[in-house]
């Protein structure tokens, strides 16, 4: 697994050089992308692509590869492969046949977005790229609106104006974010405000959506949900979040999560995840 750059060519490390050299193959995202990317670095390791649309029926014959003692490097177009890119697949496939897999870290967007954004690092959670429709999008935001933690998002540049109008919708126009464009590259810009300030720069200067986009978003502050919980304290945050969880996770780690997300006691929200299992 053979992180590369996400734009600036001198962050590529020695290692990973000399592994796409030793490889007997490179399977890459986009061969033309990774060609250049090779012809620059005067590798000549034979290419195969390796991409979301063929990745299920490739797999097989690079395993075969694989058993018979070939070396191959898996590449995406930039940054860390599988990290919201292709090579899942792939890595499962090869996990569960007892292949070694073995990780050439280098550059990944959104570890470099989360180290300059000035929000809380010690916890943090990756939600890759969001749904394109609105109404989904919304619906994914919704149901982050309690979670704790740093939020971290890949977004496409046609689309970061409604995400953070959206964002600012569903988390609240203060709350605060960090967006980085074109991290490593040339015209690298760290935008730091609440999503309120961000959204209205997002919508008034066209170069904020010029280039590949990650935002990072504060997560919600702990009293965040006690104060919409009803006059409980927390039911109705709890439901919420247990209503979200439960339609994804087995009731014991549904229950276990929202807890955590909601601050309550284990017990209490295993009981109320019973009922409403219940009554679903």
């Amino acid at each position: 697994m053979v992180a590369t750059p996400i734009g600036n060519l001198g962050d590529l490390s020695s290692r990973a050089r000399s592994t796409l050299e030793s490889c007997a193959l490179i399977a890459a995202e986009d061969t033309r992308h990774t060609g250049t990317l090779l012809k620059h670095l005067g590798v000549t390791t034979p290419l195969l692509s390796l991409h979301e649309h063929n990745e299920a029926q490739r797999t097989p014959d690079l395993i075969s590869r694989l058993r018979a003692g070939a070396s191959i490097a898996l590449m995406s177009d930039a940054g860390t492969p599988a990290i919201s890119d292709p090579g899942f697949e792939l890595v499962r496939a090869a996990a569960a046949a007892g292949i070694d897999i073995v990780a050439v870290p280098g550059p990944c967007a959104a570890v470099a977005a989360l180290s300059i954004a000035a929000q809380p690092t010690d916890r943090f959670c990756f939600e890759g790229f969001l749904p394109a429709r609105g109404s989904a999008r919304r619906a994914r935001l919704e149901s982050l609106k309690l979670e704790p933690r740093t939020l971290v998002f890949y977004e496409s540049p046609h689309r970061v104006a409604e995400t953070l109008e959206d964002c600012a919708a569903a988390f609240g126009t203060e709350r605060a974010a960090t967006a980085a464009r074109e991290i490593t590259k040339l015209h690298e810009t760290t935008y730091r405000g609440s999503l309120g300030e961000l959204a209205a720069r997002a919508a008034a200067d066209a170069d904020f959506a010029r280039g590949e986009i990650v935002l990072v978003v504060a997560g919600a502050p702990a009293q965040a949900a006690v104060a919409e919980g009803g006059a409980d304290g927390h039911g109705g945050a709890l439901d919420r979040v247990l209503s979200v969880l439960l339609a994804e996770l087995p009731l014991k780690q549904a229950a276990r999560l929202a807890a955590q997300i909601v601050q309550v006691r284990d017990n209490e929200t295993y009981k109320r995840a019973l009922l409403l299992k219940a009554g679903s």
